[in-house]
């Protein structure tokens, strides 16, 4: 338990950083493109592509079935060196091929996910696409390298490299502004030179964040080699259970596709993809600080228990992972969604525009809960090696996300439209969560539900006054009118004051959920004292 701690705090720590130089490179790149705009939503479609490939990379291949089978060749003679260095060697191989044919379709990729761009925004967007795509290549190594320092037990690098390509990024834009000035709103007004520094500058970050990872590689104990000899070692079994997660994966993504296909129709004036992509962004933050930082760690030690059949130990750990992800995120939830005009004032260009952002950043943190448990619950399948249950339940969520994307488009209002669309996918998320915790209990023979769902009714409790009075704070600095969303004509003023609000509003919101929580003697909060108690170095 106290690897588990030391390693969630590691992961929280490198998360957090990861996640305020990202939030800088969104006020940065907003200062030089604009979040509402025909070129800002070419870059997010163009650069968004390469991520779409990471996404299935990283969690139809990697996470799903490369940890586990990782875990258990640590078993084999040379401690898992041969296995590793196939499937290092095939990954490349397979990255390398998926990036060129990539950039050989880009024309056709970027009318794909935005048939209903304009003539010149679709040759803008493949511009960019040419300069991102790259990117697909960099990422995969990352992720390949990643997944296996974390089932190697080495959690910290995989979550502080990030790091290193937003710094690379924020600078890149800064450049860019220095350069040819800032809000380039129209398409007209770009150049070939203009789209290499902006494409140029995401990629070469994503390249360093990958190669960083390879100074941390000693600490796993491995040396590898090229080996093209793939077959030998169990790879076909690989292959079979990543077939049901690269079926899930795809079926996101065309999900993904529908969503994009529908937004773009209100790119120029309204919420679009861009300020979709930003607004994920923030609701991110709580995710990914809590559910995956705590998640992860529990994911290695699960799918060592799996592999030794411990199912009892595994129920204690999914169920302990829960609660204590619970605890978190729905404190933070409620006080990121009180301060979501500020919040949104962060990468918008004004008040009205932070207005009208707001109702997606809350309607994608209507998710927040389902898609942290799910997290958890998921993986959990993946420990057990079985990828075609969370395929099924994953169908659900597509077809409901279609579903709400489709009546999205055919009733909400252009200025609406990117917020139904939100609302629709997390309220498709709490269909899948409930069906993957109901199959993955019955698979288990129970999860301590009943204890669970009576800490989420104590979270609950606590997170109704929280919520009263993190509002009230934003209504007594003004509300819509205050300094939180204003205007002065500073650009990074504003983004600075949006940042200072929302973290005044949100600590009011953390602070009163915490001390109700203290007041009705929530037992949960023994899980955070200790985990402060281990981390610290004993005298």
């Amino acid at each position: 338990m106290t690897s588990l701690g030391r390693a969630s705090a590691i992961l929280g720590a490198g998360t957090l950083i990861s996640r305020i130089t990202g939030l800088v490179r969104t006020i940065v790149l907003v200062a030089a493109i604009g979040s509402f705009g025909r070129p800002a939503d070419a870059f997010a479609v163009a650069n968004q592509l390469p991520n779409n490939v990471f996404t299935i990379i990283q969690t139809g291949i990697l996470t799903a079935v490369i940890i586990p089978q990782i875990v258990k060749s640590a078993v084999h003679k040379d401690g898992g060196r041969a296995y590793i260095s196939k499937l290092f060697t095939l990954g490349t191989v397979v990255f390398l091929g998926a990036t060129v044919l990539a950039m050989l379709l880009a024309p056709w990729l970027v009318m794909l996910y935005a048939e209903k761009f304009t003539p010149e925004q679709l040759a803008l967007g493949t511009a960019f696409a040419y300069w991102c795509l790259p990117q697909i290549f960099f990422y995969g190594l990352y992720a390949l390298i990643g997944e296996t320092l974390n089932a190697k037990r080495v959690f910290g690098p995989y979550t502080w490299t990030p790091v290193a390509n937003n710094i690379i990024s924020i600078l890149g834009f800064l450049v860019f502004i220095a350069l040819f000035g800032g809000n380039r709103n129209q398409v007209g007004t770009w150049d070939p030179s203009m789209i290499a520094v902006l494409g140029g500058t995401a990629t070469a970050g994503i390249a360093l964040q990958g190669a960083l990872l390879l100074f941390a590689w000693k600490r796993t104990g491995l040396k590898l080699r090229a080996d093209f000899r793939w077959r030998g070692v169990g790879l076909g079994q690989v292959g079979s259970l990543a077939g049901w997660t690269f079926l899930m994966v795809i079926a996101g993504q065309i999900a993904g596709l529908i969503q994009t296909q529908v937004v773009t129709a209100a790119s120029g004036d309204h919420p679009s993809t861009a300020l979709m992509m930003a607004a994920w962004l923030v609701f991110m933050l709580p995710y990914s600080i809590f559910a995956i930082s705590i998640g992860t760690p529990y994911f290695t030690q699960i799918a060592e228990h799996a592999a030794a059949q411990r199912d009892d130990e595994v129920r204690s750990d999914v169920a302990r992972c829960m609660r204590f992800v619970l605890l978190f995120v729905v404190g933070s939830g409620v006080a990121l969604a009180v301060a979501a005009v500020p919040a949104t004032r962060i990468f918008t260009e004004s008040p009205e525009q932070a207005v009208q952002a707001a109702p997606v950043l809350i309607c994608y943190l209507v998710g927040l809960v389902p898609l942290s448990l799910l997290f958890i619950v998921q993986r959990t399948f993946y420990a057990y090696g079985d990828t075609r249950t969370p395929f099924l339940f994953t169908l659900v969520q597509v077809a409901l996300i279609i579903g709400f994307s489709l009546l999205a488009a055919a009733l909400a209002p252009l200025g609406q439209l990117a917020a139904a669309v939100a609302l629709g996918q997390s309220i498709a998320g709490i269909v899948q969560t409930v069906i993957a915790i109901w199959i993955l209990r019955n698979r288990l023979g129970g999860l301590e539900l009943p204890r669970t769902l009576l800490s989420m009714l104590r979270f609950t409790i606590a997170a109704i006054p929280a919520g009263f009075a993190g509002w009230g704070v934003f209504v007594l600095m003004g509300a819509d009118d205050g300094w939180t969303a204003g205007q002065t004509g500073s650009v990074f003023v504003d983004k600075l004051l949006g940042a200072v609000g929302t973290g005044v509003i949100g600590l009011v919101a953390v602070i009163v959920y915490a001390l109700v929580l203290i007041v009705i003697r929530a037992p949960e909060l023994a899980s955070p004292r200790g985990l402060v108690t281990r981390f610290l170095p004993s005298r």
